[in-house]
């Protein structure tokens, strides 16, 4: 029996897009996780307090024994790891804890285009170089093979299962009813109430997913709530959701996007950071950039291919590794 580590960006988050994140990734890596003993410990939080390190451990124990370690997706891979990040909680000090992990669909966190040096070392101290790491896009794609890592641009693992015949099955003509988001850490107010207006113009009803913890708060400072329907902040109520209605689904949360994807629904992401402009780039996601908002009509009211192209051959050859050891 294999023991392995997860490094899981869904444990201590204030972000439910982690959550569709880990779903996916234990659905894909379930050929090699479902016969495993697999420890998750969260990529939000230190391994362990700094006197915890002065004697021997269980959590140090468990990462010595085991077989693989992975890093579950997100946007891991910071450009400067000397202020801690909220989304990966490492340092010097505990790095040994990571010794040798692999990206499962990693991602570097904005536009920059190189690490800092106390990151590249922090991060050749971490990642594994036996192993062919996956990476979300050509960028991150081409940072770590700059540092001498070897690497497969797989895409993040959410879009793993949208094969060309599953996208044939998502509708190409706008529903009558939409459910959309809003980034509560990254707000245009002018762009995003313009945004909401479209929204009302457009469909008979309206429905808001609370993906992050103050995106009901930023709703309410934008627009009136009267009209517009909630969706419990749960992956679960989201999930249901989007099973039982007829919708599409637009707004500024990447992985809610691609999760109506997944449930096969006709999706829009809004553009407001580098991971849909990067993942756009190579997997033709249907995005507008928000400083574009004004064209969202337009767009809504067309038929919409979707079309992600994904490749099959690279994941698959990514997996391969694991499978015959």
């Amino acid at each position: 029996m294999k023991k392995i580590i997860l490094f899981d960006p869904a444990c201590g988050t204030r972000n439910l897009g982690d959550y569709i994140i880990e779903n996916s990734v234990m659905k894909q890596m379930d050929f090699l996780f479902k016969d495993s003993f697999v420890v998750k410990y969260s990529t939000h939080t230190p391994m362990t307090h700094l006197y915890q390190l002065l004697h021997a451990n269980l959590v140090l124990k468990s990462c010595k024994e085991s077989d693989y370690k992975f890093l579950g997706g997100s946007n891991l891979l910071k450009t400067n790891l000397r202020h801690l990040s909220p989304d990966f909680n490492v340092h010097w000090s505990d790095s040994f804890y990571y010794k040798g992990a692999i990206c499962i669909g990693c991602g570097v966190d904005n536009e920059k285009e190189k690490f800092n040096l106390y990151t590249k070392h922090l991060l050749r101290r971490i990642l594994s170089d036996k192993y062919i790491h996956s990476v979300r896009d050509d960028k991150t794609k081409k940072m770590l093979e700059e540092m001498g890592f070897r690497t497969i641009n797989t895409g993040c693992p959410t879009l793993w299962g949208l094969t060309k015949e599953f996208c044939r099955q998502i509708p190409k003509s706008k529903a009558s009813q939409v459910v959309f988001t809003l980034t509560d850490y990254c707000r245009d107010e002018l762009k995003d109430k313009e945004f909401v207006s479209i929204l009302k113009k457009n469909y008979d009803k309206l429905y808001y997913w609370i993906q992050g913890d103050q995106d009901l708060e930023y709703l309410s400072k934008i627009t009136n709530l009267e009209d517009i329907h909630l969706i419990s902040p749960s992956l679960e109520s989201y999930k249901s959701f989007l099973d039982e209605n007829d919708v599409d689904y637009i707004g500024t949360r990447l992985h809610a996007g691609i999760f109506a994807m997944q449930r096969k629904k006709r999706a829009i992401i809004i553009i407001v950071d580098n991971r849909a402009r990067d993942m756009k780039k190579t997997y033709q996601l249907n995005c507008i950039e928000r400083e574009e908002i004004e064209e969202l009509e337009n767009l809504i009211n067309q038929e919409i291919k979707t079309d992600v192209d994904i490749n099959e051959a690279a994941i698959n050859e990514w997996k391969k590794q694991f499978k015959e050891n």
